[in-house]
């Protein structure tokens, strides 16, 4: 079976870079702001500052982001981070979902949301565009966890 698993791109760096100052540029973090919110994560045992640009779904007062990524494992749930969300730098309240159920029903939300999403995580659709289950089950399996921000 081949490696489904997520990727991160050989220059993600410089396109991390890239969409990090355009999200300041005013009118265009607007348009960035639609699709994607910077998280300011600060490493709980390094306290390296990380600053990842990610995907983002609007969902019952909240902002869902999945990773899979090892970023992810510095977040709380109860401790606030700094997000740039609509080009304003501002705190945001976490809560960290990492139970089978809860993450693939979000995972769920943001596949239907955002194909792109999907397609980066491995996961495929029906002909009514709604996700296999097996493929969220398998992204849950491989890492993935979600993110529910709550920006003051």
């Amino acid at each position: 079976m081949a490696d489904d698993r997520p990727r991160t791109l050989p220059v993600q760096g410089i396109v991390n870079r890239l969409v990090q100052g355009l999200s300041r540029v005013p009118l265009v973090s607007r348009l960035i702001g639609r699709n994607l919110i910077i998280l300011y994560v600060v490493g709980r045992k390094t306290g390296k500052r990380y600053t990842v640009p990610v995907a983002y779904t609007r969902h019952d007062g909240a902002l869902l982001v999945g990773s899979p990524f090892g970023w992810g494992r510095n977040l709380r749930t109860g401790e606030p981070i700094e997000v740039r969300f609509m080009g304003r730098r501002r705190p945001a309240d976490v809560v960290v979902v990492s139970d089978e159920d809860a993450v693939v029903a979000d995972y769920a939300v943001i596949a239907r949301d955002n194909h792109r999403f999907g397609a980066f995580n491995a996961i495929g659709y029906d002909a009514g565009g709604n996700p296999d289950p097996a493929d969220l089950h398998r992204a849950w399996a491989a890492g993935a966890r979600v993110f529910r921000l709550t920006p003051r």
